[in-house]
């Protein structure tokens, strides 16, 4: 079964990794690790919450205008 991590550098270092078709979630210090903690964590989800749907994801990318963040760090 083929799918989707997502993986986002997290601000204290290393990565949090996210598997939408599950909405499992892990991390590591790498890439490889986070990837095979996101694997393990979505085998274990999988085995109690099959998927019902085998179609692809898509993923894509926007961009987005949001001047709450901007002010944010400014209160820091």
């Amino acid at each position: 079964m083929l799918l989707t991590a997502v993986l986002i550098p997290a601000p204290e270092g290393g990565y949090t990794a996210t598997n939408p078709e599950t909405g499992s979630t892990s991390q590591g210090e790498t890439i490889e690790e986070a990837v095979a903690n996101l694997r393990e964590a979505t085998e274990f989800y999988l085995e109690e919450f099959p998927l019902s749907s085998s179609g692809r994801s898509l993923i894509t990318t926007f961009e987005g205008r949001c001047e709450c963040l901007a002010s944010r760090a400014f209160r820091a």
